[in-house]
């Protein structure tokens, strides 16, 4: 008979020491203001405080010099794929999907994929680059959704998947050696130098939005942003930090740092160091607000338990109130487990951005 693993006392282990000294409520960039004229002094400093935080201050920029490399004609809408420079060795493989029949300039959203085999999920398309009819996965093709709801639909290839992967075929040559994830290894790498792959993605992001700004027929005025996981953490972070976006939402990311990134197992490119300055997400809720936001949440989602959504969701809202806007922050709870809901985030978007 296999014998179970006997407890480990909580005072050896080293979390134990960790959670002690974890005092978000305490942390120097926590929102503790109690009008606008206070919370406008924080965001502020703290949106530059986190941008240093995140290592953009680090990261180098270049003009996008974008390149069309192919375009397909999708029936109702067009499937632009092009190449954009977002430093002086880096380019991003971004998706652009636009409707045909939608009066010129179109309103933008962003759309941010999670862990898995990249955007090639949320546009359409499988692994091998084959055209698909039908949604599938967790994504659910929701790039698509979004197109065929009246946006230019902008979806980047998020640094670590698909075509920005890593190429380590040098290890096949060293017996037993592992391969590492590409997010694991460009997290590592990026907290060796200071930075996160936060920082990257962020960066990635506001290079978007510059070269959409060139395009006459796109109105980023009225841009807004919308991801799950991997591509929610991607939306809260870049609308933290960047302003041009004016709705956003966040599916299957929205909890608490302590209850989900730090409670389970999670990929590291979710994590920076030091930002436990800022206090939990509620507190970085503050640079988001007035701004509005819907947040999606499955009952059944295992990696960012419902209990700790909803929880957080309350203290944002408080956050929100001192801004005048409690209600600007909405929410789609779903039966369900890890995967887009869509049931209020096409109409949620549309009531802001087009109409606006």
């Amino acid at each position: 008979m296999k014998q179970s693993k006997s407890k480990i006392r909580s005072d050896l282990q080293p979390a134990t020491c960790l959670w002690q000294i974890y005092q978000p409520d305490e942390a120097k960039y926590r929102f503790a203001a109690k009008d606008r004229t206070s919370a406008k002094k924080w965001t502020n400093q703290t949106r530059q405080a986190l941008s240093r935080q995140i290592g953009l201050n680090l990261i180098p920029s270049a003009d996008p010099n974008a390149s069309l490399v192919e375009e397909v004609d999708k029936g109702d809408y067009i499937r632009q794929k092009l190449l954009i420079r977002t430093g002086p060795n880096c380019l991003m493989l971004v998706y652009l999907l636009l409707p045909k029949k939608n009066v010129r300039p179109l309103p933008v959203v962003m759309a941010f994929h999670g862990h898995g085999y990249g955007v090639k999920d949320i546009v359409g398309l499988w692994e091998d680059g084959k055209e698909r009819n039908t949604p599938d996965g967790y994504h659910k093709d929701f790039a698509v959704d979004l197109c065929r709801a009246g946006f230019a639909v902008a979806a980047p290839e998020i640094s670590c998947f698909g075509e920005r992967e890593t190429d380590f075929s040098y290890l096949n040559e060293i017996p037993g050696q592992p391969v590492p994830s590409t997010c694991m290894h460009s997290a590592l790498l990026a907290f060796h130098m200071g930075l996160s792959v936060i920082g990257m993605r962020v960066h990635d992001g506001m290079r978007l939005v510059d070269y959409l700004e060139t395009r006459k027929d796109l109105d980023v005025s009225r841009l807004g942003a919308m991801g799950i996981s991997g591509g929610g953490m991607h939306t809260f972070f870049s609308a933290c930090l960047d302003t041009r976006i004016k709705a956003s939402v966040v599916s299957g990311y929205y909890s608490t740092f302590r209850d989900s990134i730090f409670a389970m197992a999670h990929c590291p490119c979710n994590v920076v160091p030091g930002l436990a300055k800022f206090g939990e997400m509620y507190d970085l809720v503050g640079l988001i607000a007035p701004r509005p936001m819907l947040i999606e949440a499955g009952s059944y989602d295992p990696i960012f338990p419902i209990r700790s959504v909803r929880a957080s969701v309350a203290r944002a809202r408080s956050v929100y109130d001192v801004f005048n806007a409690k209600d600007q922050i909405l929410t789609d709870y779903f039966e369900g487990r890890h995967q887009i809901s869509g049931r209020k985030a096409y109409a949620f978007l549309k009531r802001e951005l087009v109409a606006s």
